[in-house]
Protein backbone atom coordinates (compact mmCIF):
# COMPACT_ATOMS: atom_id res chain seq x y z
CA UNK A 1 0.00 0.00 0.00
CA UNK A 2 1.26 3.37 -0.81
CA UNK A 3 1.58 6.06 2.19
CA UNK A 4 3.06 8.88 0.27
CA UNK A 5 3.76 8.85 -3.58
CA UNK A 6 1.65 8.67 -6.93
CA UNK A 7 -1.09 6.96 -7.80
CA UNK A 8 -1.81 6.27 -11.51
CA UNK A 9 -5.88 5.38 -11.62
CA UNK A 10 -7.64 5.24 -15.48
CA UNK A 11 -11.02 7.14 -14.87
CA UNK A 12 -14.04 5.64 -15.43
CA UNK A 13 -16.88 7.86 -16.97
CA UNK A 14 -20.13 8.69 -15.20
CA UNK A 15 -17.93 9.80 -12.27
CA UNK A 16 -16.59 13.69 -10.90
CA UNK A 17 -12.37 12.95 -10.06
CA UNK A 18 -13.45 13.89 -6.66
CA UNK A 19 -15.67 10.72 -6.31
CA UNK A 20 -12.53 9.37 -7.52
CA UNK A 21 -10.36 10.54 -5.05
CA UNK A 22 -12.98 9.64 -2.16
CA UNK A 23 -13.63 5.98 -3.21
CA UNK A 24 -9.71 5.47 -3.71
CA UNK A 25 -9.17 7.27 0.00
CA UNK A 26 -11.92 5.34 1.22
CA UNK A 27 -10.02 1.97 0.53
CA UNK A 28 -6.72 3.54 1.25
CA UNK A 29 -7.65 4.39 4.66
CA UNK A 30 -9.38 1.03 5.41
CA UNK A 31 -6.74 -0.72 4.33
CA UNK A 32 -4.22 1.55 6.62
CA UNK A 33 -6.30 0.86 9.96
CA UNK A 34 -5.74 -2.37 9.74
CA UNK A 35 -2.20 -2.11 10.02
CA UNK A 36 -1.20 -2.06 14.01
CA UNK A 37 2.24 0.27 12.59
CA UNK A 38 0.03 3.72 12.18
CA UNK A 39 3.44 5.64 13.44
CA UNK A 40 0.51 8.70 15.31
CA UNK A 41 -0.85 9.02 11.70
CA UNK A 42 -4.53 8.71 11.94
CA UNK A 43 -5.35 8.43 8.16
CA UNK A 44 -3.43 8.97 4.86
CA UNK A 45 -4.15 11.74 2.81
CA UNK A 46 -5.53 11.50 -1.00
CA UNK A 47 -5.93 14.15 -3.64
CA UNK A 48 -5.79 14.35 -7.55
CA UNK A 49 -3.51 16.97 -9.56
CA UNK A 50 -6.32 17.90 -12.43
CA UNK A 51 -9.85 16.89 -12.71
CA UNK A 52 -11.38 15.29 -15.42
CA UNK A 53 -15.11 15.95 -16.69
CA UNK A 54 -17.50 13.09 -15.61
CA UNK A 55 -18.03 12.44 -18.90
CA UNK A 56 -14.14 11.52 -19.64
CA UNK A 57 -11.99 8.85 -18.43
CA UNK A 58 -8.71 7.96 -18.49
CA UNK A 59 -5.06 9.63 -16.90
CA UNK A 60 -5.50 10.91 -13.50
CA UNK A 61 -2.52 10.88 -11.29
CA UNK A 62 -3.46 11.07 -7.31
CA UNK A 63 -1.05 11.75 -4.88
CA UNK A 64 -0.72 10.13 -1.57
CA UNK A 65 0.22 11.19 1.46
CA UNK A 66 3.30 13.93 1.34
CA UNK A 67 3.41 13.59 -1.95
CA UNK A 68 -0.04 16.42 -1.83
CA UNK A 69 1.93 19.20 -1.00
CA UNK A 70 3.71 18.56 -4.69
CA UNK A 71 0.22 18.67 -6.52
CA UNK A 72 0.84 21.91 -8.55
CA UNK A 73 3.81 20.36 -9.85
CA UNK A 74 1.95 17.91 -11.95
CA UNK A 75 -0.96 20.04 -12.87
CA UNK A 76 1.76 21.81 -15.12
CA UNK A 77 2.39 19.19 -17.42
CA UNK A 78 1.64 18.74 -20.57
CA UNK A 79 -1.11 15.91 -21.90
CA UNK A 80 -2.43 14.09 -24.23
CA UNK A 81 -6.21 13.64 -25.45
CA UNK A 82 -7.56 11.09 -27.70
CA UNK A 83 -11.20 13.03 -28.27
CA UNK A 84 -14.37 13.07 -30.90
CA UNK A 85 -15.85 16.15 -31.79
CA UNK A 86 -19.18 15.35 -33.25
CA UNK A 87 -20.17 18.23 -36.00
CA UNK A 88 -23.40 19.74 -37.21
CA UNK A 89 -24.83 20.02 -33.19
CA UNK A 90 -23.81 22.38 -30.12
CA UNK A 91 -23.68 21.82 -26.58
CA UNK A 92 -24.29 24.32 -23.59
CA UNK A 93 -21.46 22.81 -21.75
CA UNK A 94 -19.59 21.52 -24.94
CA UNK A 95 -19.85 17.59 -23.87
CA UNK A 96 -22.78 15.14 -24.36
CA UNK A 97 -24.13 16.62 -20.55
CA UNK A 98 -25.67 20.03 -22.08
CA UNK A 99 -28.55 20.75 -24.15
CA UNK A 100 -27.54 19.66 -27.72
CA UNK A 101 -28.80 21.91 -30.76
CA UNK A 102 -28.84 20.94 -34.25
CA UNK A 103 -26.82 23.54 -36.27
CA UNK A 104 -26.93 22.29 -39.72
CA UNK A 105 -25.79 19.46 -41.89
CA UNK A 106 -23.05 21.23 -43.92
CA UNK A 107 -20.59 18.22 -44.44
CA UNK A 108 -16.63 19.81 -44.88
CA UNK A 109 -14.48 18.01 -46.77
CA UNK A 110 -11.47 16.26 -45.30
CA UNK A 111 -9.56 18.59 -46.71
CA UNK A 112 -11.03 21.16 -44.82
CA UNK A 113 -10.99 19.84 -41.59
CA UNK A 114 -7.02 18.92 -42.06
CA UNK A 115 -6.46 22.79 -43.20
CA UNK A 116 -8.94 23.95 -39.87
CA UNK A 117 -7.16 21.27 -37.53
CA UNK A 118 -3.11 22.64 -38.32
CA UNK A 119 -4.46 26.42 -37.50
CA UNK A 120 -5.33 25.38 -34.10
CA UNK A 121 -1.69 24.08 -33.40
CA UNK A 122 0.95 26.32 -32.24
CA UNK A 123 -0.22 29.08 -29.34
CA UNK A 124 -3.82 30.21 -29.63
CA UNK A 125 -6.24 32.13 -27.49
CA UNK A 126 -9.08 29.91 -25.84
CA UNK A 127 -12.07 30.45 -23.83
CA UNK A 128 -12.74 27.98 -21.15
CA UNK A 129 -16.42 26.26 -20.87
CA UNK A 130 -18.33 28.26 -18.24
CA UNK A 131 -19.41 24.84 -17.01
CA UNK A 132 -15.87 23.95 -15.57
CA UNK A 133 -13.85 24.65 -12.27
CA UNK A 134 -12.21 27.52 -13.18
CA UNK A 135 -13.11 30.30 -10.02
CA UNK A 136 -14.63 33.36 -10.16
CA UNK A 137 -15.03 35.79 -7.43
CA UNK A 138 -14.24 32.75 -4.89
CA UNK A 139 -16.87 30.57 -6.79
CA UNK A 140 -16.57 27.57 -8.40
CA UNK A 141 -17.76 28.95 -12.82
CA UNK A 142 -19.69 25.34 -13.15
CA UNK A 143 -22.05 26.57 -9.94
CA UNK A 144 -22.51 29.55 -11.13
CA UNK A 145 -23.80 28.70 -14.40
CA UNK A 146 -26.03 25.86 -12.70
CA UNK A 147 -27.54 28.98 -11.17
CA UNK A 148 -28.21 30.64 -13.91
CA UNK A 149 -25.57 33.63 -13.73
CA UNK A 150 -24.13 35.03 -16.98
CA UNK A 151 -20.30 34.59 -17.25
CA UNK A 152 -17.94 34.87 -19.79
CA UNK A 153 -14.32 34.00 -18.79
CA UNK A 154 -11.75 36.26 -20.38
CA UNK A 155 -9.56 34.41 -23.18
CA UNK A 156 -6.26 32.81 -22.17
CA UNK A 157 -3.05 31.42 -23.98
CA UNK A 158 -2.47 27.67 -24.34
CA UNK A 159 -0.18 25.26 -26.20
CA UNK A 160 -1.17 23.19 -28.38
CA UNK A 161 1.91 21.06 -30.09
CA UNK A 162 0.28 18.96 -32.02
CA UNK A 163 -3.37 17.26 -33.77
CA UNK A 164 -3.34 14.14 -35.38
CA UNK A 165 -6.28 13.11 -37.27
CA UNK A 166 -7.19 9.79 -36.39
CA UNK A 167 -10.19 9.32 -38.44
CA UNK A 168 -12.76 11.85 -40.07
CA UNK A 169 -16.35 10.26 -41.03
CA UNK A 170 -19.31 12.82 -40.91
CA UNK A 171 -20.36 13.50 -38.45
CA UNK A 172 -17.23 12.54 -35.83
CA UNK A 173 -14.33 13.69 -35.90
CA UNK A 174 -11.75 11.54 -33.94
CA UNK A 175 -8.39 13.16 -33.00
CA UNK A 176 -5.41 13.02 -30.87
CA UNK A 177 -4.27 16.36 -29.14
CA UNK A 178 -0.70 16.96 -27.67
CA UNK A 179 -1.62 19.88 -25.23
CA UNK A 180 -0.32 22.30 -22.86
CA UNK A 181 -1.59 22.73 -19.01
CA UNK A 182 -4.86 24.73 -19.08
CA UNK A 183 -6.35 23.46 -22.30
CA UNK A 184 -9.50 22.73 -22.88
CA UNK A 185 -10.72 19.85 -25.40
CA UNK A 186 -14.51 21.19 -25.05
CA UNK A 187 -13.38 24.66 -25.85
CA UNK A 188 -10.99 22.92 -28.79
CA UNK A 189 -13.84 21.29 -29.93
CA UNK A 190 -16.39 24.35 -29.93
CA UNK A 191 -14.00 26.05 -31.72
CA UNK A 192 -12.88 24.03 -34.28
CA UNK A 193 -17.00 23.57 -35.44
CA UNK A 194 -17.30 27.50 -35.63
CA UNK A 195 -14.20 27.48 -37.73
CA UNK A 196 -15.56 24.96 -40.05
CA UNK A 197 -19.17 26.56 -39.97
CA UNK A 198 -20.86 23.48 -38.61
CA UNK A 199 -20.77 23.91 -34.75
CA UNK A 200 -19.09 21.01 -32.60
CA UNK A 201 -19.25 19.57 -29.47
CA UNK A 202 -16.99 17.22 -27.54
CA UNK A 203 -18.65 13.67 -27.77
CA UNK A 204 -16.02 11.55 -25.96
CA UNK A 205 -12.51 12.26 -24.30
CA UNK A 206 -9.70 10.65 -22.97
CA UNK A 207 -6.70 11.55 -21.39
CA UNK A 208 -3.70 8.94 -22.47
CA UNK A 209 -0.85 10.60 -20.96
CA UNK A 210 0.36 12.87 -18.49
CA UNK A 211 4.27 13.88 -19.04
CA UNK A 212 5.34 10.55 -19.61
CA UNK A 213 3.12 8.49 -17.35
CA UNK A 214 0.71 6.50 -19.70
CA UNK A 215 -2.97 5.27 -18.96
CA UNK A 216 -2.15 1.50 -20.11
CA UNK A 217 -0.31 1.64 -16.69
CA UNK A 218 -2.86 2.82 -14.66
CA UNK A 219 -5.14 1.15 -12.05
CA UNK A 220 -8.73 1.12 -12.27
CA UNK A 221 -11.35 1.37 -9.53
CA UNK A 222 -11.90 -2.21 -10.25
CA UNK A 223 -8.44 -3.02 -8.74
CA UNK A 224 -9.15 -1.40 -5.48
CA UNK A 225 -12.54 -3.32 -5.06
CA UNK A 226 -15.02 -0.59 -6.44
CA UNK A 227 -17.69 -1.58 -8.09
CA UNK A 228 -20.37 1.60 -8.84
Amino acid sequence: MIEDGILLIDKPAGITSFGVVARVRRVINQEYRKRSDKNGKSKIKVGHTGTLDPFATGLMILVIGNECKNSNKYLKMNKVYEANFRLGFTSTTGDPEGEITKINNNKPSISDVKKVLSEFVGEIKQRPPVFSAIKVNGQRAYKLARNGKEIELPLRSVQIFNIDLIDYNYPNIRIRAHVGSGTYIRSLAVDIGEALGTGAYCSELRRISIDNWRVENAKTLADFGIID
